[in-house]
């Protein structure tokens, strides 16, 4: 018989401790994290002072307007937050397996994967499985990892970049992203002859927001170029909104190539011919190495790994 010595089956560790201190870290206040859980304010006092006493470190601050977590505090809220997530993923799948479907399974990508690599491996992945439940989120590389560390992601297709906690990841780079400068149709920049950046610098611009990387990079462009970038812009990664401002203005704005071609097959945006060096790093596929895939995930990497090599010419081997 197995001896199981787990700290916290010898601390007696409640779920709903998990609980309070992700309320407590959501509300910033020990009455209204009460309230959301449904218990006293005393009730909840006395789980959170137990636990504290048990991991003897102090989980938060008590501040004369609320509590804050301290470093130990912020350490626990994101363990809390994996341990509820595969909890209520475990539910979900039980459920799904009695009611007789396959699971589920949740995937991120930023925007180019996401339009180019999601869709097919997708529908492929459906039409084996029409009853597995697939939940998509299209977001920025960031948001997506932090999605899969708390376990709201079985998968993500991302970049990695330098100052990323790596550990726990398995990253499979798929490819790089060339990006372009995109204008409605007809607009009057697309029959310049030997267009250049110093043609467009006083145009019109919609940018990603600041700070991100190709907000950087679109910026450093023009500086390289002894140019100040442009200072008429609209700051947004919103594609639809991008696509009805080009299409009611002359203003420009800096896309993923894979994404402007989409919407130029579709005569919905134009692409200029100016040359734009100011790449994205690869991204790839991101799945995590201390968590052992649903059946249902296992199903859409096999799929994302096929379709990769008709998309992007690379196969990605099984693990």
């Amino acid at each position: 018989m197995s001896t199981y010595t787990h700290w916290f089956i010898r601390a007696r560790l409640k779920t709903r401790q998990l609980l309070l201190i992700v309320a407590l870290a959501e509300e910033g206040n020990i009455h209204r994290a009460a309230q959301v859980l449904n218990m006293t304010q005393p009730a909840a006092s006395k789980l959170l002072k137990d636990l504290e006493e048990v991991l003897e470190v102090q989980l938060f601050e008590r501040l004369p307007r609320g509590m804050r977590p301290t470093w130990y505090g912020e350490c626990m809220i994101r363990h809390a937050r994996e341990a509820l997530a595969s909890l209520n993923q475990a539910h979900d799948e039980l459920s799904a397996l009695k009611a007789g479907r396959f699971g589920q399974v949740g995937v991120g990508a930023i925007t180019s994967p996401g339009l180019a690599l999601l869709p097919a491996a997708i529908a492929a992945l459906k039409q084996d499985q029409p009853n597995l439940r697939v939940s998509l989120d299209i977001e920025t590389s960031p948001v997506l990892l932090d999605r899969l560390r708390e376990g709201r992601l079985d998968v993500i297709v991302a970049r990695l970049f330098e100052e990323h906690d790596k550990s726990n990841l398995r990253y499979e780079p798929l490819t790089g992203e060339p990006v372009c400068a995109v204008a409605r149709p007809g607009h009057p920049l697309m029959s310049v002859n030997g267009l250049g950046l110093r043609d467009v610098v006083n145009t019109g611009w919609i940018v990603p927001p600041a700070g991100s990387v190709l907000r950087h990079r679109f910026d450093l462009m023009f500086t390289e170029a002894g140019l100040v970038p442009p200072i008429n812009v609209i700051e947004t990664a919103a594609v639809l909104f991008i696509t009805r401002m080009l299409q009611k203005s002359d203003m420009l704005c800096v896309i993923a190539t894979e994404v402007a071609n989409y919407y130029a097959a579709h005569g919905i945006l134009s692409i200029l011919p100016l040359e734009m060096p100011c790449n994205m790093d690869d991204f790839g596929l991101i799945t995590r190495t201390d968590r052992l895939p649903s059946p249902g995930a296992k199903l859409l990497m096999q799929a994302l790994r096929t379709q990769s090599l008709a998309v992007y010419g690379r196969r990605l081997e099984a693990v």
